[in-house]
């Protein structure tokens, strides 16, 4: 039996860019129970429904639609308050997503550089970066450090740069409409990878429903 030719090197992305809530990890229902417990707090009503709307958003945009619900909070108030509560279910069980520790340590023995380019303040990032248990990524862009969110190209093109490769040779991994138009709109080639909202198919971009692995990724820059 012929053992199988492994990927060219030359094939593989310049760097793989990875969204966090979602994608990295299964936080979505911390989000949406911190926000729930914000809004029925001051008296207000909130649904599942609602907070999946803010999936992918900016956390100033979510705060502002907080606000709307009856929250007497300032915006940073709202943002630091979501966040702690969700630090703190973090600590208690970092949900990853299948297969997304996987592939991280796929591409880091390929060498392949890797950033976490996520709304999310940058305090938790680190957070989820260091449950990892190995260096897991060369750059992490955070919501606290550009001026646009999702789906402003802002981060993924500033992920780019700090990694020094193009972004027309990274691939992106998202799972939320803004997160891919975010990508998209940047110029990287993009899986989307929904996990609790459907995202409609596009020629813009690789559908699928699990995180791919490596050869997955050298596949499509075949």
């Amino acid at each position: 039996m012929i053992a199988a030719t492994p990927p060219s090197a030359s094939r593989h992305p310049a760097a793989v860019l990875w969204d966090m809530d979602g994608t990295l990890v299964d936080t979505e229902p911390y989000w949406l129970q911190a926000e729930s417990d914000l809004v029925h707090a001051a008296g207000g009503v909130w649904t599942p429904e609602d907070g999946l709307q803010l999936v992918g958003s900016g956390l100033e945009r979510s705060a502002l639609i907080l606000q709307s619900r009856g929250v007497d909070l300032n915006v940073e108030q709202i943002i630091e308050t979501l966040t702690d509560r969700v630090r703190d279910q973090i600590a208690d069980a970092v949900p990853w997503r299948a297969g997304s520790r996987e592939l991280l340590r796929e591409l880091k023995g390929a060498g392949i550089p890797t950033a976490l380019v996520t709304m999310s303040r940058r305090y938790m990032a680190l957070d989820v970066v260091a449950a990892l248990g190995f260096d897991g990524f060369d750059v992490i862009v955070a919501g606290d450090d550009v001026q646009n969110a999702k789906p402003h190209p802002e981060p993924y093109l500033s992920a780019a740069v700090q990694l020094g490769v193009p972004i027309t040779e990274c691939i992106a991994l998202e799972d939320s409409e803004p997160g891919v138009a975010s990508a998209v709109a940047a110029g990287a080639t993009v899986f989307a990878l929904p996990l609790h909202i459907p995202i409609p198919p596009s020629p813009a971009y690789r559908l699928r429903e699990t995180v791919p692995t490596l050869a997955d990724l050298v596949a499509v820059l075949a």
